[in-house]
C-alpha cells in the first residue's frame, strides 16, 4: 500500500491548496488464473484482483477543468472537461479523459472540474491491467464525488466501453470486471457473454501466487490478437453447418465441438477453436477442484492451459515458454502458465511458500541466461476490487 501522507503532500505540491479535502481511491491490478483468449469468444474466465494497483487522489476545482498528474509519468496537464477527444500525444491521460467522456455519453456530465493525481504500482505493459485499473478507479471516484450510483458491474461495462470507443482498443470485459468486482481471497468465475459471475474462495494455504514479468516488449499483441479473433470467427462460420444459430465458440460444449470439429476446413483455425473450447472446459473444472481445495489438480490445469496456448493457439513465444519451463523445474511448484494476451507480459505460478526464494533465484537466472532479459517477480495476494480508502486504512 502506498504511503498516503506522502501522496497527499505530492498532490498539494502539484495542485496547491491544503491536503484537507483530498479523497483517496484505489483499484487493483488483476491476474487471470486460467481461461485465456476465451473472453471475446463468450466463454468463462477466472481472474482475481491483486493487492497492488492504482491509487487516485482527487479534489474538486472551482472551474470546469481536469488537472491530471501522475507519479509515474512526467506528462500531465489541465484539460477542459467539455469537448474531450482522444489525442495520441496525451498518452496515459487519454484513460481518465475517456472516462469523463463516457460519463457525458451516459448523460452524467461532470458538474464541476477536478484535480486528479494517479500513483500506479502496476508495471506498465506487464499485462496486469494498468489501463483497466486507471479507468475503473477514475469512474468510481468521479461517480462518488458527483453523488451518483456506483454499481461496480456497470462501472466495468462503462470502463470497457471507454477503452473500446475512446481509446480504440477492442478489449473484452474481463480486465475491468475483475478490477471493479474483485474480493480478497476469492477468484471470479465470470461468464463473459452473460456477465453472470460467482466469487470462488481461493484458499491457497501454504502456496503463493508468484507473477513473473518477462520484461519482453509485447510488440506482436495487437496484430496477432486481431488475427486470432478473425480465426475464431471463421471457426464459428464453419460450425454453423451443424449449429445455424451459433454466434460464439463459448456457446458449444466440448462434446459438441469434438463431434463437429471436422466441419472446420482450415487445420490452423481448427486448432485455435479447439484451444478455446477446451480452455473454457478447464475453467469449469478449475472451479470444481478448488471447491474441494485440490490445489494440485488446479496446478495441472494451469499447466495444460499454457501448453494449449503454446501449441494450439500459438501466442506464448520464446520468453514466456522459457519462464514457464524454468518454473516447472522448481520443487514446490504446482503449476505455471502465461497470463494475459501473450507474446511477452507475465506468467503466474502456484509456488509453495518454502520454495518462493529458490523459485525467484533459479527461474530468474535460467530465464536471463536463455533470453538475455532480466525478469521481475511479484509475490501476490488476492485483494479487493475498487474502493475508497478512508483515513483509518
Amino acid at each position: 500500500m502506498p504511503h498516503i501522507p506522502d501522496l497527499k503532500r505530492e498532490f498539494a505540491s502539484r495542485f496547491g491548496g491544503s491536503a484537507q479535502d483530498i479523497r483517496v481511491f484505489h483499484a487493483p491490478g488483476r491476474v487471470n488464473l486460467i481461461g485465456e483468449h476465451t473472453d471475446y469468444n463468450g466463454g468463462a474466465v477466472f481472474p482475481a484482483a491483486l493487492t497492488f494497483g492504482t491509487t487516485l487522489l482527487i479534489r474538486p476545482r472551482e472551474d470546469r477543468m481536469l488537472g491530471l498528474a501522475s507519479t509515474n509519468f512526467a506528462l500531465g496537464g489541465v484539460i477542459d472537461a467539455d469537448g474531450l477527444s482522444f489525442r495520441e500525444e496525451d498518452d496515459w491521460m487519454n484513460y481518465p479523459k475517456g472516462v469523463a467522456w463516457e460519463l457525458e455519453q451516459r448523460g452524467l456530465s461532470l458538474t464541476r472540474g477536478y484535480d486528479l493525481l494517479f500513483h500506479g504500482e502496476i508495471p506498465n505493459g506487464s499485462g496486469l491491467s494498468s489501463s483497466a485499473s486507471i479507468e475503473v478507479v477514475t469512474m468510481f471516484a468521479l461517480l462518488t464525488l458527483e453523488a451518483e450510483k456506483t454499481d461496480t458491474v456497470q462501472i466495468a461495462r462503462w470502463s470497457q466501453h471507454t477503452e473500446n470507443e475512446f481509446v480504440g482498443v477492442k478489449c473484452g470485459i474481463m480486465d475491468q470486471f475483475a478490477v471493479a468486482n474483485g474480493k480478497k481471497d476469492h477468484a471470479i468465475h465470470l461468464d463473459c457473454d452473460t456477465l453472470k459471475y460467482e466469487l470462488v474462495p481461493f484458499k491457497s494455504g501454504d502456496y503463493k501466487l508468484v507473477i513473473g514479468n518477462t520484461n519482453k516488449r509485447r510488440g506482436l499483441v495487437d496484430s496477432k490478437y486481431n488475427e486470432r479473433r478473425a480465426e475464431c470467427e471463421q471457426a464459428v462460420q464453419d460450425l454453423r453447418q451443424a449449429f445455424p444459430d451459433l454466434t460464439l465458440l463459448g456457446q458449444l460444449t466440448l462434446a459438441q465441438f469434438e463431434a463437429n470439429e471436422h466441419l472446420i476446413a482450415d487445420e490452423t483455425v481448427r486448432r485455435r477453436a479447439r484451444h478455446v473450447v477446451e480452455e473454457i472446459d478447464r475453467v469449469g473444472r478449475s472451479v470444481e477442484v478448488l471447491s474441494k481445495n485440490d490445489l494440485a489438480a488446479f496446478g495441472l490445469l494451469m499447466n495444460a492451459s499454457h501448453d494449449s496456448l503454446r501449441d494450439l493457439y500459438e501466442v506464448t513465444g520464446d520468453e514466456l515458454d522459457a519462464m514457464v519451463e524454468a518454473a516447472r523445474e522448481v520443487p514446490g511448484v504446482l503449476g505455471s502458465r502465461m497470463t494475459g494476451a501473450g507474446f511477452g507480459g507475465c506468467t503466474v505460478s502456484l509456488v509453495h511458500q518454502d520454495s518462493v526464494e529458490r523459485f525467484i533465484s533459479e527461474v530468474g537466472s535460467k530465464y536471463e541466461e536463455r533470453t538475455g532479459l532480466k525478469p521481475a517477480f511479484y509475490v501476490c495476494d488476492i485483494g479487493d476490487g475498487v474502493r475508497e480508502w478512508k483515513e483509518e486504512a
